[in-house]
């Protein structure tokens, strides 16, 4: 079983949209609720986490899910 990185998908929900976070190659991506793709550093990644792990936005979920790397 591979646990880097880049074999996690991130999900950030709110109430109406969902963003998606995860790892390729060359860094980390954020595919917004329109379809969108953006790059992200890692410190943007937990900028948007770190509040919903820490309960500070009360409608802000997150769910991590394990995806094999192709």
């Amino acid at each position: 079983m591979d646990i880097t990185n880049d074999s996690y998908v991130i999900f950030i929900n709110t109430k109406n949209s969902t963003e998606r976070y995860y790892r390729d190659k060359t860094g980390w991506l954020k595919v917004s609720t329109r379809g969108r793709t953006f790059r992200a550093t890692a410190e943007q990644v937990l900028n948007h986490v770190l509040p919903a792990l820490a309960g500070i936005k009360p409608n802000l979920t997150i769910r991590v899910e394990h995806h094999e790397p192709t």
